[in-house]
């Protein structure tokens, strides 16, 4: 569900009097045009600092995934951005994170990019999943696995399950953010959703694929096991496209389903 975008200005006074206790005087605030899932969220300057605001008004039916972005970030890889501090007032929720000045991810194919998104998920897969209330893969997935592949879902890895370029800073290394839809489960999930963006960005099922077995997880990945998630992940795609029938979730719905198709021919024992 997007979240309509807000101004700086368009919060109550109270809150923005709220930051900038924790701030200082604000002297522009920038509003990205990536994201759907803050209620606000903007490159704030003060006198000293830049930083990044994101929030979302507390009655929304997404605040609670933010509330769990907030617990997940201090035990995310060193490369997170952190949370600064935290105002929840006047109907508003609001974190600060300190500002990584990067740009998004490139997926194209060839793009230098890649092997440092791959580490940065490697990387992510080796972090000690934090004793919080996070959504299992069986139950997120359950709708569209069915009761006979929803068991091979499971796992304890912490996935982030959102890999659109936008979700990705690169500096000099790649920076996962935007942790809405956090999720427990078999360590290969991310890689496998992964794929699906990287074929969006122009790769092949096969070049995707490829691309992803750097990801130490995604080359042990059990064949039958990918197989189940990959035709639950199309229908899951499938009733995204017809609920909202925009360009992008159309074609995301289409990636899916070639994916499945790709999977299904290769041989059963992977790799």
């Amino acid at each position: 569900m997007p979240v309509p975008r807000a101004q700086w200005q368009d919060l109550p006074a109270e809150t923005r009097a709220a930051v900038e206790q924790h701030t200082g005087p604000v002297l522009e605030a920038t509003t990205a045009s990536a994201g759907m899932n803050s209620g606000i969220a903007a490159t704030v300057r003060t006198a000293d600092a830049l930083l990044f605001v994101k929030g979302i008004p507390t009655d929304h039916p997404q605040a609670r995934h933010q509330e769990l972005e907030a617990a997940i970030n201090p035990h995310l890889p060193a490369a997170s951005p952190r949370i600064l501090w935290r105002v929840q007032t006047a109907g508003w929720d609001l974190l600060g994170y300190e500002r990584i000045e990067g740009r998004h991810a490139d997926y194209a194919p060839g793009s230098p990019d890649l092997p440092l998104v791959t580490d940065a998920l490697t990387e992510l897969q080796r972090t000690r999943c934090p004793n919080l209330p996070i959504k299992r893969a069986e139950q997120r997935w359950s709708s569209y696995a069915g009761p006979a592949g929803v068991h091979q879902l499971a796992g304890d890895t912490l996935l982030h399950t959102d890999y659109a370029p936008d979700n990705i800073l690169i500096t000099g290394r790649a920076h996962i953010i935007d942790w809405a839809w956090p999720t427990l489960g078999a360590a290969w999930i991310d890689p496998a959703v992964l794929a699906l963006r990287l074929m969006d960005a122009g790769h092949s099922a096969h070049s995707a694929d490829q691309c992803a077995r750097q990801i130490p997880s995604w080359q042990t990945a059990p064949h039958d096991d990918v197989a189940a998630f990959s035709g639950a992940n199309a229908r899951l795609w499938d009733e995204i496209a017809r609920s909202d029938p925009q360009p992008w979730k159309k074609s995301m719905a289409r990636h899916a389903h070639d994916w499945l198709t790709y999977w299904r021919q290769l041989p059963g024992s992977y790799p």
